[in-house]
């Protein structure tokens, strides 16, 4: 059986090196067309030797020598820089994994999707920053798109019988990050340490950040009603403190449908590697009777506006959801540059929506422009907030 031709954009990140373990344990099945790997170059060196894919690039050009020093006498294919980066999401591969944080993985995943394969993205802002722009290169392309998030994964499997015209309604679950039993008054006070202690996920430090705030669900209500063609009133969020159930479909009949799994990437990653088959993972397996009990409750909009956000940037279309995922990257650094505080993420990123609002957004280049205003904006308003 012919080998199934992998690229991985993210190499060195928490996705990416999630992605290298399920393959590393089967891999006489694939083939690295490409490594896109940070700044972590001991770590990219590493896979490289390990993987052997045809090209490794490394996204900082200056980080080039040193990166051809580590692999010397390997015989592998270099490159560094942002062009080296798009030539690589650009080879042909059967699924490339999508694992760019922000808006830097925009490009690069759109130039994934013009070859055709199918594409498992783990950075939610490409359909977030440019979901028409995504989405009409994926259907000119014939490309398949296959969410990494579990949530969104966890809505794919719950429709794999297809009846999509029949969903009365999905529900993203949230664990609530760590400060769910805190009052707004005593959110002002956190600290970005504090915030980046998950309590159920192990993730990177803007995400552990975003579902600290519930950004994160905000971004996942945007994409969710781009990858699933659903309005806003068909998609709500529920608190979930076990982490277990994922995602849920309600149905016209009456019926649920629900995916569970132990909170762990390996299976999502898994399920978009093999998909539409399925493939053995060391992820632990869930045991209900020893979790014994499933908590839901409503998430409380005043404690997180983030969530309320989404929906008026949904109703308000255009570039509004590229605004939104700008500023909130811009103040989220800020915040772990400990420049603001924790409940200025949502209020600077609410204004800058209300400066910029929605501008049309038909192309690319309109996105990364509109994109660079947010940025300047929410710059100016943290600098305000910290002087």
């Amino acid at each position: 059986m012919a080998l199934k031709v992998l690229s991985v954009l993210g190499s060195t990140g928490s996705v990416g090196t999630q992605t290298l373990d399920i393959v590393a344990e089967n891999q006489d099945s694939y083939h690295l067309r490409a490594l896109v790997g940070g700044n972590n170059l001991r770590l990219l060196a590493e896979q490289a030797r390990k993987f052997r894919p045809d090209l490794t690039v490394c996204a900082d050009e200056a980080m080039l020598p040193a990166l051809r020093a580590a692999l010397a006498g390997s015989g592998l294919d270099v490159a560094g820089g942002r062009p080296a980066v798009l030539e690589a999401a650009a080879m042909q591969s059967d699924w490339t994994m999508s694992a760019i944080t922000g808006v830097a993985g925009l490009e690069p995943t759109l130039a994934a999707v013009k070859q055709g394969g199918a594409i498992a993205f783990a950075c939610k802002e490409a359909l977030v920053s440019a979901g028409d722009v995504m989405l009409r290169a994926v259907a000119d392309a014939g490309a398949t798109l296959l969410p990494v998030d579990s949530e969104h994964n966890a809505i794919m499997q719950a429709l794999a019988d297809g009846n999509a015209r029949s969903v009365e309604k999905i529900i993203l679950t949230a664990s609530g990050g760590p400060f769910r039993h805190l009052c707004r008054d005593d959110m002002r006070h956190v600290t970005p340490d504090a915030a980046l202690r998950h309590p159920v996920w192990s993730m990177g430090a803007k995400i552990s950040i975003d579902s600290a705030t519930m950004m994160n669900k905000c971004l996942e209500i945007i994409e969710a009603a781009r990858l699933f063609a659903l309005p806003s009133a068909q998609i709500e969020v529920l608190i979930h403190p076990q982490s277990v159930i994922h995602g849920m479909v309600f149905f016209s009949d009456g019926s649920v449908i629900a995916q569970l799994g132990s909170p762990d990437m390996r299976i999502p990653i898994a399920h978009t590697l093999a998909w539409p088959r399925r493939l053995a993972t060391q992820a632990p397996r869930l045991d209900l009777a020893a979790i014994a009990r499933l908590d839901f409750s409503a998430p409380d909009e005043t404690q997180f506006p983030a969530l309320r956000l989404a929906r008026e940037v949904l109703a308000a279309g255009a570039g509004a959801p590229t605004v939104l995922n700008a500023a909130n990257e811009i103040a989220v650094a800020a915040y772990l540059a400990r420049k603001i505080g924790f409940l200025d993420i949502a209020a600077i990123v609410e204004d800058v929506l209300q400066s910029l609002g929605a501008p049309p957004v038909r192309d690319l280049e309109a996105v990364l422009a509109l994109d660079s205003s947010a940025r300047d904006a929410a710059r100016n308003l943290t600098a305000a907030k910290a002087a």
